[in-house]
């Protein structure tokens, strides 16, 4: 698939590692006690690869955190959640 300027289109489910472009596998939802309420999470998607350096960059930070599989993930919300 191409897209508007004529490259790459991005894969709908892309991991969240900066650079990386491979279809993610993973969501870490995450938060920042210091900025988010508890009831708000951040979603980060990651490829094998990069689940680990992820979820280590979140842990070394002491940030609550779950890891799941992204087809977990999807099947818990509705399409218009999906990532928003």
């Amino acid at each position: 698939m191409i897209d508007l300027l004529g490259g790459e289109a991005a894969s709908q489910h892309e991991c969240s590692r900066s650079g990386c472009r491979h279809g993610a596998g993973w969501a870490i939802l995450w938060r920042n006690p210091k900025i988010h309420a508890a009831d708000r999470r951040k979603t980060w998607l990651a490829c094998d690869e990069h689940r680990a350096y992820l979820q280590d960059f979140l842990e070394a930070r002491s940030f609550p955190l779950e890891v799941l599989p992204l087809s977990e993930l999807l099947a818990r919300t509705s399409p218009e959640e999906h990532l928003s």
